[in-house]
């Protein structure tokens, strides 16, 4: 089996609730790590599965992800956790806040 098979993700979608993004915020992250579409599926739905997570848009290509939810129920550092807890061994993630802004302010969440 070569490593792209052994490697695959599925991405998991969320549905965009209008509502729920007018009282989120949107954090920019710095993601370390991300290697290609599998990595990046993988920081996805480790966001994703998170309460309070309302949309998340991973940008491989710039190493960002941006990431909108509500801080009532989840915080930055649980952001950074999920994101670093999505390594399966072989891969290792970090993340860093660059930037944070109402949500419907964010490119590519609104």
């Amino acid at each position: 089996m070569n490593e792209r098979e052994d490697c695959h993700v599925e991405k998991v979608e969320r549905h965009r609730d209008s509502r729920a993004l007018d009282q989120a915020m949107a954090v920019y992250l710095a993601v370390g790590g991300m290697g290609c579409e599998h990595c990046a599926n993988r920081v996805n739905n480790a966001l994703v599965a998170l309460e309070g997570v309302v949309a998340v848009k991973v940008y491989l290509r710039e190493g960002i992800v941006v990431v909108a939810y509500h801080p009532q129920q989840a915080t930055l550092e649980d952001l950074q956790a999920a994101v670093e807890a999505a390594g399966d061994g072989r891969h290792r993630y970090t993340a860093q806040p660059l930037d944070l802004r109402p949500a419907r302010e964010a490119q590519g969440i609104a």
